[in-house]
């Protein structure tokens, strides 16, 4: 049995409508893992799309972030989908620790998310991609490192790289993984030197990585998410220049 296949359980919840992009096309489940799930716009159910699995930060609307982040991604070329974080925080509400237990929890969350995802759309499943925001960029690179083959490629919005519980034990594998890394130029909490750090780290380890910087701090902006968008696509058409 597959990692994969060992979280991810069943998923005959049924989900009601919510407020969104379109109506027709964001579902929100609501039981022990809730997600929002996002349709591509005139979907086409002969054609396998790409998935991506979104990973909010904390200072967001939890899942709901992904509601805001689509419109400036692709509402044409794939289907989306964002698990609530595993942990609590007083200032702001759900998030994703980068403990064992919180890492472990939250591949639990991420294998329902994908299970729900492929079995309302068609799912390529060599072209997932796995993103995230502030922590959620953490964790979005964590567990590409430690599911590199159920992955096409992982961004960190703003979070840092984790450097504990043996990130790169899958060393082999995740050279070739690709890995979109990106900051803001002003940012206290994940800034250019911080980011400068991890690159080295990342360039010694021979991993599969670019970093691009940005005005502002750690708000997801359109050029940002403009620019993932255009790194996820190039992935799925195959152009990018893999190491």
């Amino acid at each position: 049995m597959s990692e994969r296949e060992r979280f991810s359980g069943s998923d005959s919840d049924q989900a009601p409508t919510i407020a969104g992009i379109n109506s027709d096309r964001v579902t929100e489940t609501l039981p022990s893992h809730p997600r929002v799930l996002v349709a591509p716009l005139h979907y086409e159910p002969r054609y396998s799309y790409p998935l991506l699995v979104w990973l909010h930060g904390e200072e967001s609307e939890g899942e709901r972030q992904l509601l805001e982040v689509m419109p400036q991604l692709d509402l044409q070329y794939y289907v989306a989908v964002a698990p609530r974080g595993v942990g609590s925080n007083e200032d702001f509400g759900s998030n994703w620790p980068q403990t064992e237990e919180g890492i472990v929890q939250a591949a639990s969350c991420v294998f329902h998310a994908m299970t729900s995802a492929e079995k309302r759309f068609r799912i390529a499943r060599d072209k997932v991609f796995i993103a995230g925001h502030q922590s959620g960029g953490t964790m979005a690179i964590r567990l590409a490192w430690r599911y590199p083959d159920l992955f096409a490629g992982a961004v960190s919005l703003c979070g840092p790289i984790a450097r504990t519980h043996r990130p790169l034990a899958q060393f082999a594998k995740i050279r070739r993984l690709p890995v979109l890394l990106t900051i803001g130029r002003d940012c206290d909490c994940y800034g250019p030197c911080q980011a400068a750090e991890d690159l080295k780290f990342l360039h010694a380890a021979g991993i599969n990585v670019m970093l691009r910087q940005y005005p502002g701090c750690s708000e997801l902006s359109g050029y940002m998410l403009a620019d993932v968008n255009r790194w996820m696509m190039e992935i799925v058409a195959g152009t990018q220049i893999v190491r």
